[in-house]
């Protein structure tokens, strides 16, 4: 049987542009745009249209140009935002509204000041308005993963009676554990009427590095959308990583889900994304950053060049990267001098092997990382290239 496909909603433009300093200008958000429909997002949240005239712009601008994903714009339950939202994305292949308000009590009582049942009223007034001007209306409730289960299934059960298509359910603050976010999402799917017809909606935080591992154990649970940015970037310390979550599920074929993710396109939309937004991938970062396929331990590098699965469980090529990488340091070994020797044209014999290796660990003493450039010097004058 088919893998079950998880929809794929992107918000870098979005939640990804709140990180200070990654504000894109009009143009800089169309390149993002198109290099999001190329990658095979089934979503992307495009902007907060009533924020600001140039947001509202950027957005109405994406819509007319984006075909084959869903253009999303934010909104507040608020009929203005919601008007200004449906005016930008109407010229849009796919539009959808977002529209939400937060339902933790921390929300209720402290940021909105109200009573439970006045947040029903207004989801619901909410989701109601924004149906008559668009199909595909989602739902959020913020803070969703410090709500209480009971009252967050009141209101999900009115929203979806009042039309909503996806309900979205945000560990807004990053504070949840994976197997109490899935639970919660078990508990949506087994006490809120309706909710089998529409789409449930991850949308995690990394505060405590776990918004990967929360949207996974979302979508085990019942989830059949995940919300995420290139990279990972986003308010904080971020948003689940697009590229993280996608190969999670790609490679662990007994989740027996996937998405309509084009991988090989990874590597270079996060590139984009980080030149764009000014916004540096750290070299540790799984899948896309610049060590993810670069080995230096000698254990390591024997092992992977003798058979790349030995210490990869993901082809680089899979993602967009050319190859593995052989760094050489003072760890390395000889099968990796060898190795690189090779690579770059020189027959090396055991004996003389020997004698450059040790050659090769005072460059590395010194030098930290031993290069090509340096490779040659160690070499040239001892060993004929080959032809």
């Amino acid at each position: 049987m088919p893998n079950k496909r998880i929809q794929i909603f992107d918000t870098t433009l979005r939640d990804g542009e709140q990180v200070p300093g990654c504000q894109l200008n009009t143009d800089e958000k169309i390149e993002v745009a198109r290099a999001l429909e190329a990658l095979g997002v089934d979503v992307m949240e495009v902007g907060f249209p009533i924020s600001s005239p140039g947001d509202f712009k950027s957005v109405e601008k994406i819509a007319g140009i984006i075909q084959n994903s869903t253009v999303c714009a934010l909104s507040r339950a608020v009929e203005k935002d919601i008007e200004v939202a449906a005016e930008a994305i109407r010229n849009a292949a796919r539009p959808r509204i977002h529209t939400g308000i937060g339902t933790s009590d921390s929300h209720v009582f402290n940021k909105l000041k109200t009573t439970r049942e006045d947040v029903i009223e207004r989801g619901v007034a909410a989701v109601k308005f924004a149906k008559r001007f668009v199909e595909d209306v989602e739902f959020y409730a913020e803070d969703a993963g410090r709500t209480e289960n009971e009252f967050l299934a009141r209101i999900l059960e009115k929203v979806i009676a009042a039309g909503a298509t996806v309900v979205n359910i945000p560990d807004t603050t990053g504070y949840c554990l994976p197997w109490d976010y899935g639970a919660k999402i078990r508990y949506l799917k087994e006490n809120v009427k309706g909710i089998d017809d529409v789409t449930i909606s991850t949308h995690c935080h990394n505060d405590l590095g776990l918004a990967s591992a929360n949207s996974i154990a979302g979508v085990v649970h019942g989830a059949t959308q995940i919300e995420c940015t290139i990279n990972g970037i986003g308010e904080r310390a971020g948003n689940a990583s697009l590229e993280e979550v996608v190969m999670i599920m790609r490679t662990q074929k007994g989740l027996d889900f996937d998405t309509g993710i084009n991988t090989k396109c990874l590597k270079s939309v996060s590139e984009l994304v980080s030149s764009k937004m000014r916004m540096p991938v750290q070299p540790n970062k799984a899948i896309v950053g610049a060590n993810a396929f670069a080995h230096s331990s000698g254990i390591h590098q024997d092992g992977v060049i003798k058979s790349r699965e030995t210490y990869e469980i993901i082809d680089p090529l899979d993602v967009g990267v050319g190859e593995s990488s052989i760094v050489l340091t003072a760890r390395s070994g000889r099968a990796a001098l060898k190795f690189r020797a090779e690579r770059l044209g020189f027959s090396v014999g055991k004996e003389e092997l020997e004698d450059r290796y040790q050659e090769f660990l005072g460059v590395a003493d010194r030098k930290k990382v031993v290069e090509d450039q340096d490779l040659i010097q160690i070499f040239s004058h001892r060993a004929r290239k080959t032809a």
